[in-house]
């Protein structure tokens, strides 16, 4: 780095975040998530663990094959196998990094290795110099390094630069530190590794004190010039720190933070946004710089403080983070012109069969609700308009439902381009729906997750649904949104039987115990 106040944004979303219970996302997921990550102006994205599985692999490489601005970084283990997929499957990138990691705390090494001190030290060697021979840029993280003694901590951070690290990461592992503790404890490292100016100081922190954020900062008070992080703060266990709140913080409290990063702030929101939708995990209203609450008033007080003047209650513009309550000034006359230049406005560049493809949803929806909104548009293409040509495709939906019973679905479906029909009885307009799916499409797929949320206000509001169902270890996540909820429930539950049937024969699940490795970073 030239600027020593620039803080290098590390987003493992892709890894450490998609290893939160039931957050799995296939390749096509993946890469979506990566391409809004590059344009959010991320510096380094943590796209998997290579070795844990084919799917894993093939999941690291696309994303390095796709990702244009990034460097692209797979987590190894200090271990050869690891290593060298991990270097395979980030060749394709322009920017290539390999993060691989040890246990140091005197807990980890006795139960977890089963090493001696000496032995720890012999395997940074040898596995950083071996990750050099695939790329000049290697991270080496301490794990549980928040509870590993000083000395060692020094003599293993000093031992790692001089293999060739180029990253040292302080991981607090199982979210122990408190910020006042953590910073000292980078000023310790700052201070007392003779060879620290010749690598930067990453820190990866956990929330399991609510804390991850705060040491984050407190670390590049001290001194550090890396912040490992995820979007919404997703991760193992309470998570990480989050992405948005970090990066807004040093925004907003430059006074006290006098640091820059290369983030794109105004497409926070979005990012947040499709991270949610991609893997169910729903933003809490009340979440920082993301969450719906973020900027609403409803108490007489600050609302008058408002109306006088916004700063007396907001400390940072509702638009520096993305969010806008702008109505689209378009209708069902509106041509695709005035429709691409609204998604370009958004932040989407579609490709011209997308294009066609969203407009003709956008026509549809206008016909439907009297007033659309730019989160309108955003829930039709974000993450993605409906695929065509695939195995299974909704047609119509016709429901009887109410207190007297029974409730019914006659389902229209198109299954490999030939159409068919079924009635079928539910528990409920969903239950009768979803059965009525399965009788069309017979499958062993369990429904894991049904969560649905209005995009907007008011009694039109589009519904989006997000369906997960779970197959042989396999997790498959549907998408969808509509003013009728049935309507996206169907679509949804649709959408992810179409991802289970891309991915079949693609292994997902992978060595259970790697996950755990890549899980204690």
């Amino acid at each position: 780095m030239t600027d020593s106040n620039r803080i290098i944004i590390f987003d493992t979303t892709l890894r450490d975040g998609e290893q939160s219970p039931g957050a799995s996302m296939n390749l096509e997921e993946k890469v979506l998530v990566a391409q809004a990550l590059d344009s959010l102006g991320v510096d380094v994205i943590e796209a998997g663990f290579a070795i844990a599985s084919k799917g894993d692999f093939e999941a690291v490489q696309e994303v390095a094959r796709t990702v244009k601005n990034a460097t692209v970084c797979s987590l190894a283990r200090a271990v050869k196998a690891d290593i060298e997929a991990a270097g395979e499957a980030i060749k394709p990138a322009k920017r290539k990094r390999i993060h691989t990691f040890i246990s140091t705390s005197p807990l980890h090494m006795k139960y977890k290795l089963k090493m001696e001190p000496e032995q720890v030290v012999e395997k940074i060697k040898e596995s950083i110099s071996y990750a050099r021979k695939y790329t000049d840029d290697v991270e080496w993280s301490c794990e549980d390094g928040s509870r590993t003694e000083h000395d060692f901590l020094c003599h293993t951070i000093e031992t790692a630069i001089k293999a060739g690290a180029t990253t040292i990461n302080l991981p607090d592992t199982v979210g122990y530190a408190l910020p006042g503790s953590f910073g000292e404890l980078v000023k310790i490292i700052m201070n007392r590794v003779p060879n620290m100016d010749k690598a930067v100081l990453s820190v990866h922190c956990h929330n399991d004190l609510g804390l991850a954020v705060a040491n984050s900062l407190a670390a590049v008070q001290a001194g550090a010039r890396q912040i490992e992080c995820t979007i919404n703060g997703i991760g193992e266990r309470a998570g990480n720190a989050a992405l948005e709140e970090v990066v807004m913080a040093i925004k907003t409290r430059n006074d006290q933070l006098p640091f820059t990063t290369g983030i794109v702030t105004e497409r926070l929101t979005r990012t947040s946004r499709l991270v949610s939708q991609i893997t169910g995990f729903a933003v809490q209203k009340n979440k920082a710089i993301v969450g719906a609450n973020a900027f609403a008033h409803e108490s007489g007080i600050h609302q008058h403080g408002m109306l006088a003047h916004s700063e007396t209650y907001e400390i940072m513009t509702p638009a520096s983070v993305g969010v806008t309550e702008t109505t689209l000034v378009m209708g069902k006359h509106s041509g695709s012109h005035a429709f691409g230049e609204k998604l370009k406005e958004l932040g989407f560049d579609l490709g011209e069969n997308a294009l066609a493809e969203a407009f003709a949803q956008f026509k549809a929806l206008a016909d439907r609700k009297k007033e659309i909104y730019d989160e309108d548009i955003i829930a039709l293409v974000n993450p993605g308009v409906h695929q065509r040509d695939e195995k299974l495709q909704f047609v119509s939906l016709q429901v009887a439902c109410g207190s007297k019973g029974p409730q019914t679905a006659a389902l229209v479906m198109k299954v490999d381009g030939k159409e068919h029909s079924v009635t079928s009885e539910g528990n409920g307009p969903v239950d009768a729906t979803f059965k009525a799916i399965q009788s069309l499409y017979p499958h062993q797929a369990k429904l894991e997750l049904y969560q649905v949320h209005a995009v907007t206000k008011g009694t039109d509001a589009q519904a989006e649904v997000t369906v997960r169902l779970v197959d042989e270890g396999q997790v498959y996540n549907g998408h969808s949104a509509d003013p009728d909820t049935l309507v996206a429930s169907a679509r949804a539950y649709i959408n992810a039987l179409n991802v289970q049937h891309r991915q079949k024969g693609r292994k997902r699940g992978g060595d259970g115990q790697l996950r755990r490795e890549a899980a204690a970073i």
